[in-house]
């Protein structure tokens, strides 16, 4: 019998991609708003905290482990932003294509060559709202900000983002491939060698 694990995310596509990659290890992965759990506050200002107050919402809302992830984009030249606040970098409500203009804007005087980005993943476990040891693990993915966008698959700022090593942006690679290399694949085989070994 698989053990049951909330994600505190309402994102579909999130939740396919952690249940086919966690399903191996006898986990089932259920989005926490289909057990009437809405989203956390995120007032931190680094993604492990972000992630953490996620993870332990979710668990003391329904009992049940839960897993959380709080993953951005962060631009050297504008300091890290918009890290914590990428998904809403232009303001509510929430839009990738407003965002990817904004940072556009806010790149345009920026050389090609001082444009250099990362995405961040953190992944945080917790077996119960108060776990004193949650499994913590992150990826990060490095590469530039084109000054158009390219290719229309994946999301967020899939399409400004240049991978020089493939001379493709993330948003032209499929699915299956930018999850071998991405920010929140690296991070989950990271957690799933640590489930490995510590079982929940």
């Amino acid at each position: 019998m698989s053990k049951k694990l909330v994600l505190a995310s309402n994102n579909a596509k999130k939740a396919t991609e952690m249940q086919t990659l966690l399903a191996p290890l006898g986990l089932e992965i259920i989005p926490q708003a289909q057990l009437g759990v809405g989203e956390a506050e995120e007032p931190h200002f680094t993604f492990i905290e972000n992630a953490l107050a996620k993870a332990r919402h979710a668990a003391a809302a329904t009992g049940l482990p839960a897993i959380a992830d709080d993953s951005g984009l962060c631009v050297a030249a504008l300091d890290g932003a918009p890290g914590v606040h990428s998904a809403r970098f232009a303001g509510e409500p929430k839009s990738d294509e407003r965002n990817n203009d904004f940072l556009l804007e806010k790149l345009a005087a920026t050389p090609a060559a001082e444009r250099g980005a990362w995405y961040y993943c953190c992944l945080v476990l917790v077996r119960h709202a108060d776990d004193p040891c949650p499994l913590v693990t992150d990826g990060e993915w490095h590469g530039f900000i084109l000054p158009a966008r390219r290719g229309s698959g994946g999301f967020g700022y899939d399409p400004l983002f240049w991978l020089p090593e493939l001379e493709q942006s993330a948003g032209e690679l499929d699915a299956t491939h930018k999850n071998t290399l991405s920010h929140r694949g690296v991070a989950m085989r990271r957690l799933i060698e640590r489930l490995q070994s510590q079982p929940l």
